[in-house]
């Protein structure tokens, strides 16, 4: 089952209004492109003969232990990834969404009868397409209360993910949004503005057509996934090109160009009264004395507040600055288990250090 068996009168109903990484067009585009799954699934549970949740599943075969920690981890498994490959690759059932925050989709919350039917068609799944270990990936607190005591009856444990970053908005214009900042960040801002107008020959543009630029764009995409700690959920050009060709998405490309040549970009989504920032690629020849990173999301924030947008989300990179631009940490958890008893428990005890490890290292100031 595809997201295209979904009616999209159903799954309208049922995803989150004003997140926009539950956007169809998204799932649609991920089904198409090469992101790391190699299978995707969709749990419907009805209610009285009716849809009344939705719970899309995405299997990864080979998952791959080395992208998924931090750095001092990723050294560790170093040798092993070099000299035992396979060892270091496991089958994994991620329940959520593969690229954003993890929901169970409805419009009311999961009565436990029903809570325990889906935890339970979960492990069901994941057993039949040997999946060993199951993560629900990236959910809220209060995503997971209703799903607690049936995931607490199949041996999951809660470990704390990286968390989300968002910026509330609700500013006349971008001026009053900076005005509204503290001094230093202020101060900072304005300053990263200055350096990049006094850069020859670039400018930023919105852009709402842009499949010519894809190529581009993955140029750059790649330069910054090659600095990346974690790269979990790299996007192709396959993706990239089916979300840019879809009728329906609401997007636009804040685009910033040397002369006629594309050098960053920050690809955003929107949905309802959300904006997301949904990845950004930058030409490092010249994105630190430009301050491109910074400009390219002062672009985003004023493009979010001039459709009228109540908040914006990035990605979970960049704490720092992302702090600076005034975001709040949106905290989410996984919730992860396993088919088999031994390893469930060596995962237990495992994974939470590991994890724990690798989120403080990204959280921490960096400057």
């Amino acid at each position: 089952m595809g997201v295209d068996d979904v009616a999209r009168e159903v799954w309208d109903a049922l995803a989150p209004a004003h997140d926009p990484m539950w956007a169809r067009e998204v799932f649609a585009a991920m089904e198409r492109g090469a992101i790391g799954p190699d299978t995707y699934a969709f749990l419907l549970v009805r209610r009285n003969g009716e849809p009344a949740a939705i719970l899309p599943l995405s299997a990864v075969r080979g998952l791959r232990l080395d992208q998924v920690v931090g750095p001092r981890e990723r050294r560790l498994l170093a040798p092993v990834a070099r000299l035992f490959p396979r060892l270091i690759r496991v089958p994994m059932l991620f329940c959520g969404n593969f690229l954003g925050q993890g929901h169970v989709l409805g419009q009311d919350r999961l009565p436990p009868p029903a809570a325990e039917l889906l935890v339970r068609e979960v492990l069901r799944f994941a057993r039949r397409h040997r999946l060993g270990t199951v993560v629900f990936k990236d959910f809220a607190p209060r995503e997971l209360d209703a799903l607690r005591p049936a995931l607490d009856g199949e041996g999951c444990f809660v470990v704390p993910s990286l968390p989300d970053t968002e910026l509330r908005l609700g500013y006349r214009d971008f001026e009053e949004y900076l005005s509204s900042q503290p001094a230093k960040p202020r101060r900072n801002a304005r300053s990263k503005m200055r350096k990049f107008q006094a850069q020859e020959d670039l400018r930023i543009e919105v852009r709402e057509e842009f499949g010519e630029l894809v190529p581009d764009m993955m140029k750059l995409y790649r330069q910054v996934m090659d600095r990346a700690d974690q790269t979990l959920d790299v996007l192709d050009d396959t993706f990239v090109r089916a979300l840019t060709d879809s009728e329906g998405a609401d997007q636009r490309l804040v685009a910033c160009f040397e002369g006629d040549r594309l050098v960053g970009y920050l690809h955003c989504l929107f949905r309802g009264r959300g904006a997301v920032g949904a990845r950004i690629g930058l030409d490092y020849r010249l994105a630190h004395q430009a301050r491109l990173y910074h400009n390219l999301h002062y672009a985003a924030i004023e493009l979010a507040i001039t459709r009228g947008c109540d908040h914006i989300r990035f990605a979970q990179t960049a704490y720092e600055p992302k702090r600076e631009f005034g975001c709040e940490l949106v905290e989410q958890s996984y919730a992860i288990t396993h088919t088999r008893r031994l390893p469930r428990a060596v995962l237990r005890l495992l994974l939470p250090r590991a994890l724990e490890a690798a989120r403080e290292q990204a959280l921490a100031p960096k400057s």
